[in-house]
């Protein structure tokens, strides 16, 4: 439900200007009746979130325990001196009592702290205790920006370790105060089964937080919306998730690992019907995250997200429109060449054209040269773009395709920003070394997982010239090492609002910098 707070004209509208019309238009705060017994009120059951934040506002989400009405203030001081009430949205039992509230018209580069109550539908007198969460708008004018990335979590049977101090990699996020997280899926791992207890290479166990969902792999609607609560289980990702907005997109694990329309199910599953699965997977998944919905398409997850004169991140879906997981060596393009569509494909082109930001971000929940077999064991089958070297064939002609029309555009300052590989890595893609060389030269940054077991490094594909300038990974002969270990990884990105130059650092769960570089923005 979108909620729209009535204005004139509200460009450039200033933290003095969002007040003075909070009193014009009779919106304060609200005064709320509580009963003694804290049982007998809602409650709010997995924490606070944003996402989707523009200049003008973004999606505030919660969760209730039962049918309940969302009822959001927001205000640019954290004692929401003059806050505004805004009208209140069902939380039912079809969402599975979530609700999100598209709150706009507020001032751009502005701090707003947002309250959230839920009051009972049957008893419109009893109302939860409130809690409060923060974001920052994007900016109008040419501000520092800062923001992480990352993907994986929950993966691999480790789960939430309190013995461990849980998922510790957003702790370290959140010690940047960034902007917001550009989250690259894996959100959930709906095939990974969650025990109490891991025996672990060195004889001591890992220990689980579990929940009965997570004893099987997710085939129900209900199942799937549970393993994204597991995450919020989580302190550190509450603390982050109240603080840090969203930008969400989805891969595989949302559904069940290296899904397509292809997809043979193994036998854990009684259910057999991928696209079934794939559906139950997407309700639950726009359910659980803060996104603004296409109005055109509901439910669709590529978008454009401005953030601000020095940014504009390209959010892709590589997973609703690819065609089956096969050899996919054609030479032609067609519909099993298919990765991200035709659809997304001109979509991508002509919001990249129109783009006015320093950079662009085009963020790829799949790596561009990282060979990603469908069939790990036998490697067998892609599941990403990379076909082995050479020519562009199958899934690289999307890749192909939009290089070269980034470089016959002039469209500059293009960086990918990638996880789903489990460790981190640096790539330069260099035309005068690649098999297609019709392209400008870029940068594709890797990195997570954020809290699941790491991988790699994988083989890598000659295509488009990819030079590696930083890997950290385990080794072939260490494989699914757990969190506990330390190789978990996210990137942070900094941009200097006066000057525009981007850096990019990859960091460790201990915030441990490992490697850094800074990109000068072409100018012109």
């Amino acid at each position: 439900m979108t909620i729209k707070i009535p204005r004139k004209d509200f460009r450039g509208l200033s933290r003095r200007r969002f007040l003075s019309t909070a009193a014009a238009t009779g919106f304060g705060a609200i005064a709320m009746p509580y009963l003694s017994r804290a049982a007998d009120r809602p409650q709010i059951t997995h924490g606070v979130q944003s996402g989707d934040v523009g200049a003008d506002g973004g999606v505030v989400w919660s969760r209730a325990d039962r049918p309940a009405q969302m009822m959001v203030e927001v205000a640019t001081t954290e004692s929401f001196a003059n806050a505004r009430a805004l009208p209140p949205i069902a939380a039912l039992p079809e969402s599975d009592f979530t609700a999100k509230m598209l709150v706009e018209n507020l001032p751009a580069g502005q701090d707003i702290f947002y309250r959230v109550r839920f009051r009972d539908l049957s008893h419109t007198d009893v109302v939860s205790e409130p809690v409060v969460g923060r974001f920052r708008t994007a900016p109008a004018d040419r501000r520092d920006v800062s923001f992480v990335w990352g993907g994986d979590v929950a993966g691999q049977g480790w789960g939430i370790n309190p013995d461990d101090g849980g998922m510790v990699t957003y702790a370290a996020m959140h010690k940047h105060k960034p902007d917001f997280l550009l989250h690259s899926g894996d959100t959930i791992y709906a095939d990974g089964v969650i025990q109490s207890e891991v025996k672990l290479a060195d004889g001591k166990i890992w220990k689980n937080i579990t929940i009965p969902e997570k004893a099987k792999v997710a085939e129900t609607l209900d199942e799937y919306r549970a393993a994204h609560k597991y995450n919020f289980l989580d302190n550190n990702v509450r603390a982050f998730n109240a603080e840090v907005p969203i930008f969400v997109q989805w891969d595989d694990h949302e559904v069940t690992n290296n899904w397509s329309i292809s997809k043979q199910l193994p036998d854990t599953y009684k259910v057999r019907d991928i696209t079934l699965l794939a559906a139950r997977a997407s309700r639950a998944f726009h359910e659980m995250y803060p996104m603004r919905e296409s109005i055109v398409e509901p439910g669709r997850v590529y978008r454009t997200l401005n953030y601000g004169p020095h940014l504009d991140v390209f959010m892709l879906d590589e997973r609703s429109y690819r065609g089956g997981n096969g050899p996919n060596l054609q030479t032609t393009y067609g519909p099993d060449a298919y990765f991200i569509g035709p659809d997304q494909l001109a979509w991508l082109k002509r919001a990249l054209l129109n783009s006015r930001a320093t950079w662009k971000v085009i963020a790829s929940d799949m790596p561009l040269s990282l060979l990603v077999y469908d069939d790990a064991a036998a490697k067998k089958g892609s599941e990403a773009f990379a076909q082995g070297d050479g020519p562009p064939c199958g899934r690289e002609l999307e890749i192909a395709d939009v290089l070269r029309f980034i470089k016959t555009a002039g469209i500059t300052n293009t960086v990918w920003l990638t996880a789903d590989v489990h460790y981190a890595a640096a790539h330069y893609y260099n035309p005068d070394k690649a098999q297609f060389q019709d392209f400008e030269p870029f940068w594709e940054f890797v990195s997570g997982p954020f809290h699941a077991g790491t991988f790699g490094p994988n083989e890598l594909d000659n295509t488009f010239g990819p030079e590696v300038k930083f890997v950290k990974a385990p080794g072939a002969d260490k494989q699914n090492l757990p969190p506990s270990d330390g190789m978990q990884f996210f990137g942070h990105v900094q941009i200097e609002g006066k000057t525009g130059r981007m850096t990019v650092t990859l960091r460790d769960r201990a915030n441990v910098a490992l490697w850094s570089t800074t990109l000068d923005p072409k100018l012109g």
